[in-house]
């Protein structure tokens, strides 16, 4: 295991992490919890868990995010008024 890998990838995720708290814009946020959970995935990596990191790759970099960019699309989209409520 190589020591400085450890701490490189270990700042990265606190850099990361911290972006993500600080930014206030939900789709921003989406997009910054996508790369959290790309290098928290290396970060399994690098300590040798690779069903962690494949695990996290797939929910935490994909998963996660869509849901909250479809979300916050449906909240924004202004609603329609139907024919009926005229």
């Amino acid at each position: 295991m190589d020591d400085p890998l450890i701490v490189v990838a270990l700042l990265l995720v606190a850099a990361s992490a911290t972006v993500a708290v600080a930014t206030r814009d939900p789709a921003r946020q989406a997009l910054v919890l996508a790369v959290l959970g790309t290098v928290l995935a290396v970060l399994f990596t690098v300590l040798q868990a690779p069903d962690v990191a494949l695990s996290q790759l797939a929910v935490g970099s994909a998963l996660t995010p869509l849901l909250i960019m479809l979300s916050v699309r449906r909240v924004r989209r202004p609603r329609r008024k139907k024919e009926t409520d005229r």
